[in-house]
């Protein structure tokens, strides 16, 4: 997210002399292009362009002329378009395409500085190379300093208005750098003695001081989170220029996948802070090519098939001094896989969609040829009810997706889609290879990608399950895989598989001279492994196995037996769940700890997930969230899931693409246990404070920081919760970039009234509580830390389900609850049960026949088992509450309070933006009374009763067990039919 200083997403709302809106192209627009010059050199610039709907310029285009310092522009006239795409070069063959997507760019004064896109002139108001030549506090002018530290623009306008005067046209005037995070304008006010003022990037992003503006007076002034101080000593006047560059990246290392590279390199130093890498790639017939990147790796895709490509990468830091060129690396790509075409996220808000969650290998099986039952099918009882643990597929989810939105559902939560590799690994978190789909999931005309465009093509978004804490036990492909001791002696060689190089595993195809899909002959050695540091390799021990076999020493991976290198995994077992050692060790023997403070698990997880951002996922699930310390989340993983985003799609989508975290907080406390660190709401807000550069030590300081504080010391935050009865504009400057899922609810779901005081109780601790994913049981627990799928009653579910369809928060079902499947048994016990006997059964059988859904809970026709799957009370109770949720905005995206409120589990909700302005009255189960409400129209969308307020009071009474009244200002009255719940 962009800042800390109360940034909307929205322009400022102040004056209502201000027109905030940026202009709209017209017929014989204009654009002039800004392009920023000190990080490239060049002896010459050159815009090469083509209109929308136009023809592009003769290699090279046109010449650029010099603007002001840094600085240099073309005005070019669209005509009747609506903008340009755009790209630059020297004239020589060297090209900043935008990493070859060109630049998409609109009309008016648009600037394009080290990759990014802003409307500003930043030459704006002065005739020579520095138009605001630094402090004058003279009469008649304001020298205005803003800090950008905390919010991270590259490019900073400022809106303003003199007293008495009108204000600039939007976005205002280009600041420009001062000195380390600071830029400067000097405004000439006239007679005035102060003026009205705001900031921002150019994108759409605005600090205006909560939407109060900021009144600055003459001389000079600075403005840091918030904060004005007049009469401001220069901020730049004892700092010298930083001409020191960053150290040369090291250990550039280029690997190719089909036609795309993940390039990744070693984090340089500066003796201030390197912000971003500018990497040059050669080869091919596109020439070369300039992108620049905030983290240490780049993922490329769509080169050109067996081709040779050079890379070289150089380290900038904020004052734009460039480090040398490090060694270069090489890459030859192979041949282009056939493959569907790579989508794009729907972008909209995640409020808005209910979500479906479904255990992919055990959902619907499409392709029974790449069913695969392991090498526990046996042992586990599974082959005896012919239901091996990788049945479902991505074919078989396809074919249901009209189930899941007949059901009124438009996102489905999916398990890891990477290739895995355990014992017992269906469930998809025992990650091996993070760069390729599992292929017991694809089939011929249903890969990842085919899955992901067919949800779109339906509406309905796909958020993939990831895992960024640990790996499988055999480690992970392309970053380290650890050789154990193994012997085919007359013990062993049932197990050990004899060494195939030719064979590579893939979870799907089998080995032939084993006959094995799960072959492991490329895991274990009798010579012991260069570097091996496990002692006394392959020396027999006085421990059996299970069967009876001598264990040999280094024979098993473990996790301080040495195999494992500390600068990629964590070498130590998991001592204290709430301690910080949960964070650095590993939680169990099949999930081998990565070391997420290291570079080299950094960029092999970035760029692994890039891949499938670039695919068109609309979000991911965390899972172990928690295992991983905040500040690594917030300084590289949360901010390289932003800028992939927005390089691939834009800043909408990034904007909308939705990341909630697992934090598992197993206990009824605000806070777990009392420690801030393991809190699920601590994860929603960035840093307090700054920390060491080493993000090992960065996690310890903050760590031991944020306990010391406490509580108390916490951030809180009114993003969920209603002023009185009115909606205000969120304040999202302090989010992470990370949602969480409601544990506290979850928790508590044994009791509809108790899940929704426990979690509103926490909601002032958590950035934006709207965003909360909410369920009652899942693939892990039911309420109260059951190890049992939820098993309350169907009156209960109902009462639960009218809780989350209408409370804050994302409603969220584990596939079959609908029709309480499984209720009451064991979710999972490994391959010491069968699967069908557990939670995570396989669900297709519910499904077969044929299902048709024309739009979300309309279902057209169903035929077979399907068709009475979806005539179950709880079915229609789910699709009536997805169709009043969707026709009242208040319930999808609103703020809440129970101010003025009597009831057990009753609030209201409202939300207002352009010229929507929804409000509702909810009650579910029990009777209510609502005080000092507006006056007006109100009609529940349950019954369509109509009650008209006169004097702020309106009283309803109990609807019974799982029902509820949603009294709407204004309202539509009654939505949907009648059934068993909402009546």
């Amino acid at each position: 997210m962009a800042g800390a200083l109360g940034l909307l997403a929205a322009l400022p709302a102040a004056s209502s002399s201000r027109t905030d809106t940026v202009p709209v192209a017209a017929a014989g627009s204009t654009a002039t292009v800004f392009y920023y010059t000190k990080t490239k050199n060049w002896a010459a610039y050159n815009l090469h362009y083509a209109p929308d709907g136009g023809s592009w310029t003769t290699v090279p285009g046109v010449a650029m002329e010099a603007a002001c310092t840094d600085w240099v522009k073309k005005t070019v006239t669209l005509g009747a378009a609506g903008g340009l795409q755009a790209t630059f070069n020297n004239g020589s063959g060297t090209w900043d395409n935008n990493a070859g997507r060109n630049y998409d760019l609109g009309t008016g004064a648009i600037t394009v500085k080290d990759g990014v896109v802003a409307h500003s002139d930043p030459c704006a108001g002065g005739t020579g190379p520095d138009p605001s030549p630094g402090p004058t506090g003279g009469a008649g002018t304001a020298t205005v300093y803003y800090s950008t530290a905390s919010v991270g623009w590259t490019t900073t306008n400022l809106h303003h208005m003199p007293a008495g005067g009108a204000w600039t046209a939007v976005p205002g005037v280009g600041m420009e750098a001062a000195c380390t995070g600071w830029t400067r304008r000097t405004v000439d006010l006239g007679a005035a003695t102060s003026m009205k003022a705001a900031f921002n990037n150019g994108n759409g992003t605005w600090d205006n001081n909560n939407g109060a503006d900021y009144t600055l007076a003459t001389g000079v002034s600075t403005v840091k989170d918030r904060v004005v101080t007049k009469n401001a000593a220069d901020p730049c006047a004892a700092e010298a220029p930083d001409t020191e560059a960053p150290t040369v990246p090291a250990k550039v290392t280029a690997r190719a996948d089909g036609v795309a590279v993940v390039l990744t390199w070693e984090p340089s130093t500066d003796d201030e802070a390197v912000t971003r890498y500018q990497v040059t790639r050669t080869g091919g017939s596109r020439g070369m090519v300039v992108t620049d990147v905030s983290s240490t790796v780049l993922s490329v895709a769509d080169l050109e098939e067996r081709t040779a490509y050079t890379f070289t990468v150089r380290a900038a830091d904020a004052a734009g001094n460039l480090s040398a060129a490090s060694a270069p690396a090489s890459a030859t790509t192979g041949d282009e896989s056939p493959a569907a075409a790579q989508g794009k996220p729907l972008g909209t808000d995640p409020r808005k969609d209910p979500i479906y969650f479904v255990l992919t290998a055990r959902f619907n099986d499409g392709d029974s040829s790449n069913n695969r039952g392991g090498s526990q099918h046996e042992r586990s009882g599974n082959a005896a009810n012919n239901d091996p643990m990788f049945r479902g597929d991505f074919k078989g989810l396809i074919n249901k997706l009209d189930y899941i939105k007949g059901l009124g559902m438009s996102a489905v939560w999916i398990t890891p889609v990477v290739l895995n590799r355990s014992d017992y690994d269906y469930h998809g978190y025992h990650g091996w290879d993070f760069y390729r789909v599992d292929r017991r999931l694809e089939s011929a005309g249903a890969s990842y990608q085919d899955l992901i465009n067919a949800a779109h093509a339906k509406g309905m978004k796909i958020y993939q399950d990831v895992v960024y804490n640990h790996s499988s036990r055999w480690g992970a492909k392309g970053l380290f895989t650890p050789k154990h001791y193994g012997v085919r002696d007359a013990q062993w060689s049932w197990y050990y598989d004899e060494p195939n190089s030719s064979f590579e595993y893939d979870g799907l195809s089998v080995e032939p001279k084993s006959g094995k899909s799960y072959y492991n002959g490329d895991l274990w050695s009798t010579a012991e492994p260069t570097g091996n540091t496990c002692v006394n390799w392959g020396l027999p021990t006085p421990s059996t196995s299970p069967e009876g076999h001598r264990i040999y020493n280094c024979q098993w991976p473990n996790a301080t037996s040495g195999a494992w290198p500390k600068d990629v995994y964590h070498t130590c077992w998991l001592g204290n769940w709430e301690g910080e050692d949960s964070r650095s060790c590993w939680l169990h023997d099949d999930l081998a700890d990565f070391d997420t403070e290291s570079a080299k698990a950094q960029n092999y997880l970035i760029g692994a997930y890039d891949k499938y951002i670039d695919m068109g996922v609309d979000g991911f699930r965390v899972d172990t969230a928690v295992h991983i310390p905040r500040t690594t989340w917030n300084r590289r993983f949360l901010p390289a899931i932003q800028e992939r985003v927005t390089q691939q799609h834009g800043a909408e989508a990034a904007k909308n693409f939705f990341v909630f975290g697992e934090v598992g907080a197993f206990v009824n406390d605000k806070w777990n246990r009392g420690s801030v660190n393991h809190s699920a709401q601590f994860f929603t807000w960035k840093e307090r404070k700054e920390y060491s550069a080493d993000d090992a030590e960065a996690a310890l300081e903050m760590y031991e920081y944020e306990n010391s504080a406490g509580t108390a010391a916490q951030p809180t935050s009114a993003n969920a919760f209603l002023a009185g009865n009115d909606y205000h504009a969120p304040d999202h400057s302090r989010f992470s970039g990370m949602n969480i899922i409601d544990m506290r609810m979850h928790m508590n779901f044994g009791d509809a009234a108790n899940a929704f005081h426990n979690g509103k109780d926490s909601d002032d601790s958590t950035n934006d509580a709207t965003y909360n994913v909410v369920y009652v049981d899942s693939h892990d627990y039911g309420p109260d830390k059951s190890g049992e799928r939820y098993t309350g009653g169907t009156d209960a579910w109902a009462e639960n389900m009218s809780l989350m369809w209408t409370f804050r928060g994302i409603p969220t079902l584990y596939y079959g609850s609908e029709i309480e499947f499984r209720k009451g048994r064991k979710i999972d016990c490994g391959p010491t049960c069968p699967l069908a006997t557990t939670g995570r059964a396989y669900y297709g059988d519910h499904l077969q026949g044929d299902v048709k859904a024309s739009g979300f809970g309309k279902v057209d026709s169903a035929t077979g088992a399907v068709a009475t799957t979806l005539a179950q009370p709880l079915v229609k109770h789910v699709q009536r509450l997805n169709e009043i949720r969707r026709a009242v905005p208040a319930l999808q995206t609103g703020q809440y309070s129970t101010e003025g409120i009597s009831g057990e589990i009753a609030y209201k909700r409202r939300w207002t933006a352009g010229g929507t302005d929804s409000f509702a009255l909810v009650t579910v189960t029990h009777a209510a009374a609502y005080t000092g409400i507006p006056n007006g129209t109100y009609r529940d969308a349950v019954t369509g009763d109509t009650r008209v307020v006169t004097d702020g009071k309106l009283t309803v009474s109990a609807p019974g067990k799982g029902n509820l009244r949603v009294y709407v200002l204004n309202g539509p009255g009654k939505i949907g039919t009648a059934g068993t719940y909402l009546k």
